[in-house]
């Protein structure tokens, strides 16, 4: 689970700090580091459900 959070804390951390460098705005970023790895993560879900259904599971 402390994985999971560090990574999501990386991920937003990223987003709003691309965002911001790229536009100047503080605002914008704080609207895109929240909004893309939200819809991100619905997406992920949605493609993890898609590779279990078509027997394309990750071999190790």
């Amino acid at each position: 689970m402390i994985k999971t959070i560090t990574f999501a804390s990386m991920h937003f951390s990223i987003a709003f700090l691309v965002t911001w460098i790229l536009t100047g705005d503080i605002m914008i970023g704080g609207l895109v580091a929240i909004v893309e790895p939200t819809i991100n993560s619905i997406a992920y879900f949605f493609h993890e459900k898609a590779w279990l259904k078509w027997g394309l599971h990750a071999t190790h």
